[in-house]
């Protein structure tokens, strides 16, 4: 798959402000002094915001995103759950210590946000960087997840796992920004993650494993997510990009609560005829 530089500075604003312009009701999520708070987790101010009651739902935004995308999402899902969406640390209104980042760290952030909450479990969806973070919340704090549904998600940063184009763009974006920020969040795409396959047989959830039919993460990758999960289920969005979820956001929310909602199943064709 081929992206030209326009493209791919398109899909960078369309990730970090585009997706904030979703359905809100008026509800300034992102920003809503009603429903947002600080927690001090791990030496960081974490900003988070929650809505709805029921069973606690975690929202894992993007690289580059914050809470203002997960708009959509929250007046949906905040019907029936207790929906809590927080800025990863030097994301949104959460604070920026200009440290280094790791997948691993803000990992650690969000169990200690649920700690801070009085959450034992939780289902979560993450987006892309979010489902990198999700998938590490059931290998490393496997008690704190139910279910855990992840897109665009990725094991390591090369070219086996995500398109040239945009591993070129990434390098490329490295080596000439000026803007600090911007530098480390784009070494967590260049440098990280780094988690082995097998590594995968720890999480023992169920894990709803999606990508878009034309997503920047190569489908192979996405397939050998999928097969290496002791329990997952697949899903390919026809029509979609990286950002399938924010571009068909009915089919979407209705697949992701089916997912939470309805027995899990592995069940096999072969199976079937045994």
């Amino acid at each position: 798959m081929k992206y030209s530089v326009a493209t791919l500075l398109f899909l960078f604003v369309f990730s970090t402000v585009l997706l904030g312009q979703q359905p809100s009701g008026g509800i300034p999520y992102g920003n809503n002094p009603e429903a947002g708070h600080y927690a001090e987790v791990n030496g960081v101010k974490l900003y988070y915001e929650e809505y709805g009651e029921g069973a606690p739902l975690l929202l894992i935004h993007g690289n580059g995103g914050s809470i203002q995308g997960h708009g959509g999402r929250i007046a949906y899902f905040s019907q029936h759950y207790r929906v809590i969406a927080a800025d990863s640390r030097s994301h949104g209104k959460s604070q920026d210590l200009g440290d280094s980042l790791t997948y691993k760290q803000m990992t650690a952030d969000l169990n200690a946000l649920l700690e801070h909450l009085g959450v034992d479990s939780c289902y979560i969806w993450g987006q892309s960087d979010g489902g990198i973070i999700g998938l590490r919340m059931a290998m490393d704090y496997p008690d704190k997840v139910k279910r855990v549904a992840i897109f665009g998600a990725n094991l390591r940063p090369d070219t086996t796992a995500v398109f040239p184009s945009i591993v070129q763009w990434v390098e490329e974006t490295m080596a000439t920004t000026t803007d600090e920020r911007q530098r480390r969040l784009f070494a967590l795409m260049k440098y990280q993650p780094q988690i082995a396959t097998q590594d995968l047989a720890r999480v023992q959830v169920p894990v709803l494993v999606m990508s878009g039919d034309r997503d920047a993460i190569r489908l192979e990758h996405t397939v050998e997510i999928f097969h290496a999960l002791p329990q997952a289920n697949l899903l390919v969005m026809p029509g979609a990009t990286h950002f399938g979820a924010y571009e068909k956001p009915d089919l979407f929310n209705s697949l992701l609560e089916a997912f939470f909602t309805q027995p899990f199943s592995t069940k096999a064709t072969t199976d079937i005829f045994k």
